[in-house]
């Protein structure tokens, strides 16, 4: 909601208290994990396993995000379009 307000009415307020109360609960929300990891010892086997597969699923998602842009690189470079002037690299850069 605060990025169409921002986006349509030019009004920052409604972006910017977003953002900051998905800061603060970011941050009461991973200090509150770190605690009952560290100091109370209170993470079940199921939480520590979602816990390190939510981990894996992160790491495989930026890795394939990273793919996709090295994937649409090396399909331009090798078969160029007729949008870039079926060359490459494409003129003016």
């Amino acid at each position: 909601v605060g990025s169409v307000v921002y986006f349509h009415y030019s009004q920052t307020w409604v972006l910017l208290m977003g953002a900051i109360t998905l800061s603060l609960t970011m941050i009461v929300w991973w200090r509150d994990v770190i605690r009952e990891a560290t100091f109370q010892g209170l993470h079940t086997i199921v939480v520590k396993q979602g816990l390190k597969y939510g981990m894996l699923l992160f790491i495989l998602s930026e890795v394939l995000f990273f793919f996709s842009f090295f994937w649409a690189f090396f399909h331009s470079s090798i078969a160029p379009t007729v949008e870039l002037g079926a060359v490459w690299p494409p003129q003016g850069i």
